[in-house]
C-alpha cells in the first residue's frame, strides 16, 4: 500500500469506503469499542465532529474486538449503540482487527507510518487515535488516554497550515 488514499476499507454494510474521497481533509481514525472504559470518548469524538462540521475534517471509527472482547456485537448492533448512546454521526465502519496476521490494511499502513509508545507499532488498546493531514500523512498518534478534546487544537493547526498550502501549488 503506497498511500493513505489507496486504502479502501469496508463500511458497516460491507460496502467499499474509499479513502480517496478524503483527499484534502484532516482525518482522525480511532479504533473503537462499545464495552470499554474509554467508550465515553464517543461523546468527545462526536463533539469534535460537530465542532468541525463545516470544515474539511473527517472522523472515522473502526470497531475492534481484539481487546478484552469489548466489541462483541455485529456491525448493525455497534451502529445502533453509537447512535442511541452517543448520537454518533461520523462513520463507524465495519469491525476489523488492528493487530496480528489478520490486521486490516488500514491499520497495517497506519502503524507502519507512526509507531506508538517506546517505538512499538502494535495497537495497545481501544481508542488509540491517528491524525492524518490533508496530504494523507500520519502526523500524530495518540494513546487511549488522550481525550478527543485535547486533539482539537492539533486539528485546528492542520487546518490553518492547509489554508496556506492551498494557495501554493501542490507537489
Amino acid at each position: 500500500m503506497s498511500s493513505f488514499y489507496d486504502l479502501t476499507p469496508k463500511d458497516s454494510k460491507g460496502e467499499d469506503f474509499p479513502f480517496s474521497q478524503l483527499k484534502g481533509k484532516v482525518v482522525l481514525i480511532v479504533n473503537v469499542a462499545s464495552k470499554c472504559g474509554f467508550t465515553p470518548q464517543y461523546e468527545g469524538l462526536e463533539e469534535l465532529n460537530k465542532k468541525f462540521a463545516d470544515q474539511p475534517v473527517q472522523i472515522i471509527g473502526f470497531p475492534c474486538n481484539q481487546f478484552g472482547n469489548q466489541e462483541p456485537g455485529s456491525n448493525e448492533q455497534i451502529g445502533e449503540f453509537c447512535k442511541l448512546n452517543y448520537g454518533v454521526t461520523f462513520p463507524v465502519l465495519g469491525k476489523i482487527n488492528v493487530n496480528g496476521d489478520n490486521a486490516d490494511p488500514v491499520y497495517q499502513w497506519l502503524k507502519s507510518q507512526k509507531s506508538g509508545f517506546l517505538g512499538l507499532t502494535r495497537i495497545k488498546w481501544n481508542f488509540e487515535k491517528f491524525l492524518i493531514d490533508q496530504d494523507g500523512h500520519v502526523v500524530e498518534r495518540f494513546n487511549s488516554f488522550a481525550k478527543p478534546s485535547s486533539i482539537a487544537s492539533k486539528i485546528e493547526a492542520l487546518l490553518k497550515k492547509g489554508e496556506g498550502a492551498s494557495n501554493e501549488e501542490s507537489k
